[in-house]
């Protein structure tokens, strides 16, 4: 099947079984990488995308039900001459990685955390993550940098 989509910003087209996953689709037909596959169970949110805007785990997705939709991967956040977008400036500024594998889907996540609840306190922002594994950081500098980054994003930078 044909599967007409808009993917960081860009039309595209890809043919893919109708069994193939969003998640599937961004790595290896478009080859995002960035979108990582954790658990293949939407337990760890290490696949977290923005599906018209709202996060969406990828892994729990068919591609098919992205058709005509605007899909942002962690590729597509970044301005286009490769400066960082606020929230992940502030990921690496409150040191909110380790490892690394869990930021690409901790990224996307507090950006739509933050498009939908844009007062959320420390407790509430820890709540809303709660679909994000972490193994490393103990979360306290994720929170940190969620708080940063929405404020630099409230700041008008980019």
């Amino acid at each position: 099947m044909q599967v007409q989509l808009k993917v960081n910003g860009r039309a595209t087209s890809v043919d893919i079984p109708p069994n193939t996953l969003l998640v599937q689709l961004l790595r290896e037909s478009l080859q995002l990488t960035g979108t990582h596959v954790g658990c293949d169970t939407s337990q760890c949110g290490a696949c977290t995308v923005l599906l018209n805007g709202r996060a969406v785990k990828s892994c729990s997705v068919l591609a098919a039900q992205a058709q005509g939709a605007e899909v942002t991967t962690i590729e597509g956040v970044a301005a286009a001459d490769g400066t960082m977008h606020p929230m992940q400036a502030a990921f690496k500024e409150c040191h909110g990685l380790q490892c690394g594998f869990c930021t690409p889907g901790m990224v996307m996540s507090a950006l739509d955390l933050c498009q939908q609840h844009p007062q959320a306190s420390d407790t509430e922002i820890r709540e809303q993550l709660e679909g994000n594994l972490c193994r490393c950081t103990g979360y306290q500098n994720i929170v940190k940098a969620v708080v940063q980054g929405r404020e630099a994003m409230a700041a008008g930078a980019r």
